[in-house]
């Protein structure tokens, strides 16, 4: 039959159009989070300089990192080289801002089920302001260390955030949430105590034991194949987010980048990701997300490897191109498939712990690769990191995604 109708057409369902109080939620949400987003990455290009100008003022507390650091490089027979130094405590550091967000918001989650999520966001975004006051007016490393962990506590507002646009019952306010930048991404939540274990426990995040729980819980293939995505997830994140962190202590070094030069690099990076999510994440069409997931994490390899190795502008541009590539477009994906397991009322606990598994990967990884890096240099970290990539393609080349469970 032809176009026009018949037997063989099939009906459209009906499209629901957006309210126009939804839409200023999202766009609230939206402005909210970008302010933050600006905020939080202001501090990647200044970082390197930060720590060092530390270290030339004689800081108390960051000399007594310094010599406990040389200590340690002594006792393992390790040559000191002390402008590796800040390389490793911009490690521990964003290790520690991201372990405390992780902590923080599946209880700040938890809580906006009691109590509500504008007093919470409130809350939250009064601790945000905080932070940046603190850091704007400090003049030491302690301060500055203080204005990072008010800063992790008070991250709930990404968790919040996400729980307020999945509170809104039009699928495009939605989907709209989903292609928030990845630095913005956390659980939404509802929980329990046990629900609180499920979210904290590495294991148990891994298991995606607060989904298996439920009533209407995936078994058999779908929850290996949500386990399997998760494990992808938290991979990719642990290795991503670690040479993230440790990027622009590589140009500063290598490329004697100044903090202004930083500064054009990661909108280099931001205005690019930006493009591509727009261009090409976005339309995408459905079942086509595990494949450009795959594309986009192969192209790691080369990226980070031009990166590593590349001694010129034009080499480091090549790589930053490739990375921002992937960067826009495999954690959109990923989630995307994960959010079609679970029934509709398991969403909040899919979702929420596909977030703390990517907050834990945070936590972990600008420590373990900032350790590598001050261990054997940048070539060696960029190399050993671009290969592990491959991990979490030969999972992602391995599963057989399932169709979407009808309710």
């Amino acid at each position: 039959m032809g176009r026009g109708g018949g037997e063989g057409c099939t009906p459209r369902p009906p499209i629901r159009v957006q309210p126009a109080s939804e839409r200023r939620v999202v766009a609230v949400v939206f402005l909210g989070l970008l302010l933050d987003l600006l905020a939080f990455a202001l501090l990647l290009p200044l970082l390197p300089r930060l720590l060092e100008s530390y270290g030339r003022a004689h800081d108390p507390l960051y000399g007594s990192w310094q010599r406990g650091v040389d200590w340690l490089a002594t006792a393992i027979g390790m040559p000191t080289e002390q402008r590796y130094n800040s390389v490793l405590f911009g490690g521990v550091i964003g290790s520690g801002f991201s372990l405390l967000q992780f902590l923080a918001a599946p209880l700040t989650g938890a809580a906006s089920d009691r109590l509500g999520r504008r007093p919470l966001m409130l809350l939250a975004l009064g601790g945000l302001l905080a932070s940046y006051a603190v850091w704007a007016a400090s003049r030491s490393f302690a301060a500055f260390l203080a204005s990072r962990a008010i800063g992790g506590i008070s991250k709930g507002n990404v968790s919040l955030s996400t729980a307020i646009v999945a509170d809104l019952g039009s699928p495009p306010a939605r989907s709209r949430g989903m292609t928030l930048p990845p630095e913005k991404r956390a659980p939404s939540i509802t929980l329990g105590v046990q629900g609180a274990r499920d979210l904290l426990s590495p294991l148990a995040l891994l298991r995606f034991s607060a989904v298996a729980r439920g009533e209407d819980a995936p078994t058999g293939d779908r929850l290996r194949s949500l386990r399997s995505l998760g494990l992808v997830y938290f991979l990719y994140l642990f290795l991503f987010s670690g040479l993230e962190y440790t990027l622009s202590f590589l140009a500063h070094q290598r490329f004697q980048f100044s903090s202004l030069q930083q500064g054009k690099m990661f909108f280099f990076i931001g205005l690019t990701m930006a493009t591509i999510q727009g261009t090409y994440a976005r339309r995408l069409s459905p079942g086509q997300e595990l494949l450009a997931a795959k594309r986009a994490i192969v192209l790691l390899v080369p990226a980070f490897l031009l990166i590593g190795w590349g001694h010129s502008l034009p080499v480091l541009g090549l790589g930053l191109l490739l990375y921002s590539f992937a960067a826009a477009v495999v954690v959109p994906c990923l989630s995307s498939v994960v959010a079609s397991y679970g029934s509709s009322a398991q969403k909040g606990i899919v979702m929420g712990t596909l977030r703390s598994l990517g907050a834990l990967a945070r936590a972990l990884g600008p420590i373990a690769a900032a350790s590598v890096y001050w261990l054997a240099g940048a070539r060696v970290c960029f190399s050993l990191c671009s290969g592990l990539f491959l991990l979490p393609f030969l999972l992602l080349h391995r599963l057989r995604p399932l169709a979407p469970k009808t309710e």
